[in-house]
């Protein structure tokens, strides 16, 4: 099936929503985007995802890294990230359109197990990776979304099409760094603990040295390396995991910038609102008062 085949199907679902944007799960596990306009920057956490562009195009970044995707293409985001992203190409006639399809780790991981030792040229790996998409994975991705309207097929069809599509991912050229994450002991492997650790405990203090004993690295390995992977450092990623929280409380309503300064683990109000500023563009009061009026 094409992608143009496949954003006609999957536009089938998205009938009759007015919003914008509109987010739908029709089969467990995936999740279908459409945005009908451009949007600015926005600031979020990628799970480990997979995400294939239908329509429409869009550019993702993680600090000075930029990706643009466009209509048949596919990301694949293989470690938590702070990312931001904007749409770039939608219009009500021709929206922008994804397929995105959560990763299942443990599945990955028996894949690889069967895989075996398939030797690739794994070079200049990233968590934030895109390439075309193969024929292959979105025939499997157009299978996957056919669930949707047979309950009794999903039931007992959806492990076995969950599993081709981690396989196709698993050995595509931008599925590079879910085949590092999989060795055990790799540098990928590590990581991936180290932002487990953060995300657990961002609202603390971080002791580097400590972090890197617990994941099995020297500091100077776990900078190097965290860097490789991610693009970014792990001071700073803990910075957007504080700043990400801290706008969420804000938009709530429940916090003063100070008080949501202090609950993510700023000493500061004031440190805590320059790097808001310097982040989202806006100053955290103001920023407070705009999601007060939505």
């Amino acid at each position: 099936m094409s992608t143009d085949a496949l954003a006609a199907r999957a536009m089938t679902y998205l009938e009759g929503t007015s919003f914008d944007p509109v987010l739908v799960e029709p089969v467990e596990g995936m999740v279908l985007l459409r945005h009908q306009k451009p949007t600015s920057w926005t600031a979020t956490i990628y799970d480990p995802v997979a995400c294939l562009i239908l329509q429409g195009q869009k550019e993702t970044a993680v600090r000075d890294r930029s990706i643009v995707l466009s209509a048949g293409e596919a990301l694949v985001v293989s470690h938590d990230l702070p990312v931001v992203a904007r749409i770039t190409q939608a219009e009500p006639g021709r929206p922008y359109l994804a397929m995105i399809v959560a990763l299942d780790t443990s599945l990955l991981r028996r894949l690889y197990d069967e895989v075996g030792a398939v030797p690739f040229a794994d070079t200049d790996l990233h968590a934030l990776a895109a390439h075309r998409a193969d024929p292959d994975l979105v025939e499997a991705l157009s299978r996957y979304l056919a669930l949707a309207s047979n309950p009794v097929e999903a039931r007992v069809l959806l492990p076995l099409i969950r599993k081709e599509v981690h396989f196709r991912l698993l050995m595509a050229p931008n599925g590079g760094m879910l085949r590092q994450l999989l060795r055990h002991g790799s540098h990928a492997s590590q990581i991936a603990r180290a932002i487990a650790h953060l995300r657990e405990d961002f609202r603390g203090p971080v002791n580097i040295p400590e972090l890197a004993s617990r994941v099995g690295m020297s500091p100077s390995s776990l900078y190097k390396h965290f860097k490789a992977v991610t693009s970014t450092t792990p001071l700073q990623y803990l910075k957007d995991l504080r700043l990400l929280e801290a706008r969420r409380l804000l938009s709530e309503g429940g916090h003063t910038v100070s008080s949501a300064a202090y609950e993510v683990g700023y000493e500061s109000p004031s440190q805590f609102s320059r790097e808001f500023s310097r982040k989202f563009g806006i100053s955290p009061r103001l920023d407070r008062g705009v999601a007060a009026e939505m």
